[in-house]
């Protein structure tokens, strides 16, 4: 997980996730709440009052459930698609802001499927900054034709 970032010039939120292996990242177009939502995750904020997702660990707590961890599972038409796999076996489809926000929270994984990865992801070569500096200049020629609008 690298964070949540801004597009610009539109200011929508993605989240950026990266795969330590490859080192490939997948951006992901959220909400402004849930944006916010993962990003009081990361900075560790406690709210004074338990916002949804941290409702949701503290029912599952309650209920001894715990998340084993968070798939991101397809990409059809620009939607993103996700699942929450829990530790009695069951495992509910859940939009990936509202899936990655929850995992935060548990310190469960996060993983993408790898066709997800191969459609969406993008990769950086951190040892050859040339090539580094052609893909970030890549993925900001795709920001600037993409809209939120595309993924609905």
């Amino acid at each position: 997980m690298v964070g949540v970032r801004v597009e610009m010039p539109s200011n929508n939120p993605i989240v950026l996730l990266r795969e330590p292996v490859s080192g490939r990242y997948l951006p992901i177009w959220v909400g402004a709440a849930e944006a916010a939502a993962i990003a009081y995750a990361q900075q560790g904020v406690v709210p004074p009052r338990p916002l949804t997702h941290d409702l949701l660990r503290d029912i599952l707590g309650a209920l001894g459930v715990t998340v084993s961890e968070v798939r991101i599972t397809a990409l059809e038409d620009g939607v993103f698609y996700a699942v929450i796999a829990f530790s009695n076996g069951v495992e509910v489809s859940a939009r990936p802001s509202d899936a990655i926000a929850l995992a935060l929270r548990v310190e469960a994984p996060i993983r993408g499927a790898e066709e997800v990865l191969d459609a969406a992801g993008i990769e950086l070569a951190d040892e050859e900054p040339e090539a580094a500096e052609e893909q970030v200049e890549k993925f900001r020629e795709f920001l600037d034709q993409v809209s939120p609008e595309d993924f609905e």
